[in-house]
């Protein structure tokens, strides 16, 4: 028996309702694909939708021989070709593979998604948009009255149908979002609404967002190495711990301290310290500017392993867990791991009560406007590979240097970059040393404004 083709996806000339669409949904892919990505979009009409998408490569397949051709006129400098997604045979692969509304209409979802793997890497991420099941009867009743053009019967996947689909198709979600409540200008309010009131009722919007990888398979152990960067700023007696209590991880384990304008001898300890255990390989900085941010920047750059990790001074978080955050990396479980303070029982004082009131709101402000859950953005530690952190820099001008702390502008350009991100709990411990260098209510004030600057960038679009 011959498989199934995909239906007519896009097959209808008069396309009034894509039409009204594209500008929504074109703002939305721009913001989720790199500039200087490789797409290729499945069941690319005559693309309209690639044509949003400026300074990256575009190719696309689709159908209908009539909508391919239109899409070389419109994209002359773009590769297209006619095909069933299902069925397509790819001689390439890409950063970005698009399928906007197409399973909607597909005859086999299952087989699509399979398919579409031909043209992915692990590093590839796969984009689409469905309609919200909540839609169905305004749809409807829309292409009776002759306010929409009528389609082929459509699918109806709720997100579970879609999660489900793509868990048995090898591929694992990222993230997920909702938008456009209006899907036509209505004389530019329709635009206003989309941008502005849209991301705050989700569960109302036309159009749902997903974003997933194909499945990860785990690398050995002894292939990766490792750098630990500790920023330091009056941490003297920390140093020495520090270095006992991290574990020797993957091929090899590399401190770099980076002392911060200290007024004790955290200096003088972190050399003293490197005579005293030859048999680490321990560097140590002094940053030229100040804030944990600048910090970190210049330990990044001086970082030599695979697997960057961040590690405070303060050692409340236990270097001994270190090796938990080291797997979830290398069996492939995520691509960037944050730790989180909110989950097992803290030792007394180890966070005042303002403190964990604080870090509970923002951990719920920080998932809404990431549109993936994040527990806790403060804990100090987090654990990434270098190349991701590169992908990084090399995009951070989208957001520019607004986080002193250095904590946001990672986890912000993480979820730019659509890495899969993955809580790990642990135990958060008491000072031994030293005194808390954070302003609850400077701090929190300075918080609130990121917040507001990250809205205009990520979710009022």
């Amino acid at each position: 028996m011959e498989p199934p083709q995909i239906a007519l996806y896009r097959a209808t000339p008069y396309k009034c309702m894509e039409q009204s669409l594209s500008p929504h949904l074109g703002n939305y892919y721009c913001f989720l694909i790199p500039e200087g990505s490789s797409v290729l979009e499945i069941g690319c009409g005559s693309g309209e939708l690639l044509q949003h998408l400026p300074n990256r490569t575009l190719a696309g397949i689709d159908l209908v021989e009539e909508q391919v051709n239109a899409a070389k006129r419109n994209l002359p400098e773009a590769q297209f070709a006619c095909a069933a997604g299902e069925t397509a045979t790819f001689d390439q692969t890409y950063d970005y593979l698009l399928l906007s509304d197409t399973l909607n209409e597909a005859a086999d979802v299952q087989q699509l998604l399979e398919n579409s793997h031909h043209a992915a890497t692990p590093a590839t991420r796969l984009v689409l948009n469905i309609h919200n099941t909540l839609w169905r009867p305004i749809l409807g009743l829309s292409t009776l009255l002759g306010l929409k053009p009528k389609r082929p019967q459509q699918n109806w996947l709720s997100s579970d149908d879609l999660r489900n689909l793509l868990d048995l198709s090898g591929w694992e979600m990222v993230r997920s979002d909702a938008r456009i409540l209006v899907p036509h200008e209505l004389c530019g309010l329709g635009s206003l609404i989309n941008k502005f009131i849209a991301p705050l009722l989700p569960f109302a919007c036309l159009s749902l967002f997903f974003v997933a990888r194909p499945k990860q398979l785990a690398k050995p152990a002894d292939s990766l190495s490792v750098t630990v960067i500790i920023p330091a700023r009056n941490e003297s007696g920390n140093i020495e711990a520090a270095i006992q209590r991290t574990p020797n991880m993957g091929q090899s384990t590399e401190i770099i301290f980076v002392e911060g304008n200290s007024q004790d001898d955290t200096w003088d300890m972190i050399h003293s310290c490197i005579e005293k255990y030859p048999e680490r390989d321990i560097k140590a900085y002094q940053q030229p500017g100040k804030g944990k941010g600048d910090a970190m920047r210049l330990g990044y750059a001086k970082a030599t392993g695979d697997i960057i990790m961040i590690l405070d001074a303060d050692l409340t978080v236990p270097p001994e867990d270190l090796p938990k955050f080291f797997e979830a990396i290398q069996l492939g479980h995520c691509e960037f791991v944050n730790g989180v303070r909110l989950v097992y029982p803290m030792e007394d004082e180890a966070m005042r009560f303002l403190n964990m009131c604080g870090n509970k709101f923002f951990s719920m402000l920080f998932s809404w406007l990431l549109s993936m859950p994040v527990k806790d953005t403060l804990c100090g530690t987090k654990v990434f590979s270098k190349s991701h952190y590169e992908l990084i820099e090399a995009n951070r001008s989208y957001f520019g240097n607004f986080d002193p702390f250095g904590d946001f502008d990672l986890i912000f350009g993480a979820a730019k970059l659509n890495l899969k991100i993955r809580d790990l709990p642990i135990r958060y411990q008491s000072r031994t040393y030293g005194e808390p260098q954070i302003d609850r209510w400077r701090d929190g004030m300075l918080l609130i404004r990121m917040a507001a600057f990250a809205a205009r960038k990520i979710k009022f679009l």
